[in-house]
């Protein structure tokens, strides 16, 4: 993983400096509220329903052992003991006191991490695949384009105060898993015919209020001209953005005005002024250097699968884990080990200041101290032998992190919703623990196959349910809580949106509406087609004739 150099440390370490001083001030009543808002936003401090919200960025969702056990430290030292991993690939902290913070990004700074842009109006985390250099199906490892990104885009002078947040997202997969067609910007690293690594570049994705697709503008960009063509892109943004009305500032709204062609113009003409631009310009050998950061680990030639036969052979409870919970690894004898967040009684994505003492551990003894943080609120653990998942099994079922139901419906993601968050107009958490409680068979749910259920506590759509196979939307009517339930979204390959089925629906109603949208889908499901396919080929009407009945 990237480390950092004495001018990273340097950077960093001044904020935090500056960010204790600003804090004394306000505190001391020298700085007004409104004053002291922009600044505390630009270190991650949210206010939020019941006391002060930190997000904390883990770019690329990458983590060491030594960084999970800060994030340990401070959710004990100045939380309540445990922090939420969000669909940013963050980490949140919802009740620390504003006179800590300072000391809480003293403590981040000294294990190379920060909170900086996690919030306001400029270039937010950086996410990509949580499999990626693992991955069997990966073009190239998109971690190093990553970094160059976020280095480019850290303090950037001229897109500090954007219209509005701004979020980019890299692939190198077949099977896209960061979800960058809903991004302001994602990029999926291909290759031309001549072998030349470069970028299909997809601008104006989002979800909140206005849900769109992000348009192609263009098929094939040379690696060389990744961080001036992005320049481009945002100093169109910069210029043209609304910055009128908070609801079509961001940028997936000026793409719908321009049109994506006429935008995609604006931008190659931008571009023509910063193409060649030798500070903007990879050359190979930057490239190279980043790359230097993020190359394989020690693998063990010798492992093989010998011991792992015998376990699959001889333990069920095992080998239902091992089929959900653990996926292929391009170094033969090795599996990447998703440890679940979404245990039943527990809040989807939250970990204990000892569950994450323990998996800083388990990623030390079982790997090479990497941790991975997934857009969809779980863990990996990235490089764990077959020979020892028998064992790792053994000690995530002791730590409750093996609830062994990745992929299904109740490997759901969730925002924390009117529990916590100022802007949510219903509960989340509360409504995720009732969906458990009734979908409690794991057999049941292996049968349904592949169901991505998210849910979200207000139009901001933390919890991305426009994107879910089945989404969940909070809305207030008139103090009451209640929700919209969509059907056919995707974030994948198949980006779309959701279509709603129909009404809001009351709190105690939402299990009985999920149920009976499961028995339409299985009425009319064909073989295992998982239900994506089931709803594009009978379209929205039964699954709302049946909840509605």
């Amino acid at each position: 993983m990237y480390r950092y150099d004495s001018f990273d440390q340097t950077l960093v370490d001044e904020r935090v400096a500056q960010f204790r001083d600003q804090t004394r001030r306000y505190l001391a009543g020298e700085l007004t509220d409104d004053e002291f808002r922009p600044l505390r936003l630009m270190n991650g401090l949210y206010i939020q329903r019941h006391a002060p919200m930190l997000r904390v960025s883990i770019p690329y969702g990458l983590l060491s052992s030594e960084q999970m056990r800060m994030l340990a430290h401070i959710a004990r030292t100045y939380d309540r003991g445990y922090g939420h991993f969000t669909t940013r690939q963050n980490i949140q902290y919802n009740w620390p006191a504003l006179e800590s913070v300072p000391d809480i990004l003293a403590d981040l700074a000294r294990v190379e991490m920060h909170a900086i842009q996690t919030s306001g109006n400029c270039i937010r985390n950086i996410t990509s695949d949580h499999l990626a250099g693992v991955a069997a199906d990966e073009l190239t490892d998109p971690r190093p384009y990553c970094e160059l990104i976020r280095q480019w885009a850290t303090l950037h002078p001229e897109f500090s105060y954007l219209p509005r947040k701004f979020k980019i997202a890299v692939s190198a997969s077949e099977s896209d898993r960061a979800a960058i067609r809903v991004h302001d910007i994602g990029l999926q690293v291909v290759h031309d015919d001549d072998g030349r690594f470069g970028f299909r570049v997809f601008v104006g994705g989002g979800l909140g209020r206005t849900p769109v697709v992000g348009e192609c503008i263009r098929e094939f960009l040379p690696e060389e001209d990744l961080l001036s063509y992005l320049e481009a892109i945002l100093r169109v943004y910069n210029l043209n953005g609304r910055r009128d009305n908070i609801h079509k500032a961001r940028i997936k709204i000026l793409v719908r005005a321009m049109g994506a062609e006429a935008f995609g113009q604006r931008v190659e003409a931008e571009w023509q002024h910063l193409r060649g631009d030798p500070r903007l310009t990879l050359a190979p050998e930057d490239v190279a250097y980043m790359q230097g950061f993020f190359q394989a680990p020690p693998y063990d030639s010798t492992a093989d699968g010998r011991a792992l036969k015998e376990h699959l052979d001889g333990d069920p409870a095992f080998t239902r884990w091992y089929r959900h919970n653990t996926v292929d690894h391009r170094q033969p004898g090795y599996r990447a080990v998703f440890l679940s967040l979404k245990a039943p009684a527990v809040a989807p994505g939250d970990l204990t200041d000892a569950q994450m003492d323990a998996v800083a551990a388990l990623a030390e003894r079982y790997g090479f101290g990497e941790i991975r943080v997934t857009h969809t609120q779980n863990l990996i653990l990235p490089d764990v032998r077959q020979d020892a998942l028998h064992a790792l099994w053994q000690e995530l079922r002791e730590l409750n992190l093996a609830t062994p139901n990745v992929g299904t419906m109740t490997d759901m993601i969730c925002c924390p919703g009117l529990d916590f968050c100022s802007l949510a107009n219903a509960g989340s958490i509360d409504v995720a623990r009732d969906i458990n409680e009734r979908f409690d068979n794991l057999d049941d749910l292996y049968d349904l196959g592949d169901i991505r259920l998210n849910m979200s506590g207000c139009m901001n759509a933390c919890g991305h349910h426009h994107v879910g196979h089945i989404g969940i939307l909070g809305v207030d009517k008139k103090g009451e809580e209640f929700y919209q339930i969509t059907v056919g979204g995707s974030s994948s390959n198949d980006a779309g949106m959701g279509e709603r089925i129909g009404p809001a629906v009351a709190k105690d109603r939402v299990a009985d509406t999920l149920e009976s949208i499961l028995h339409t889908f299985v009425a009319h499901r064909e073989g295992d087609e998982p239900l994506i396919d089931t709803y594009r080929r009978i379209g929205v009407k039964p699954f709302k004739e049946a909840a509605y009945a």
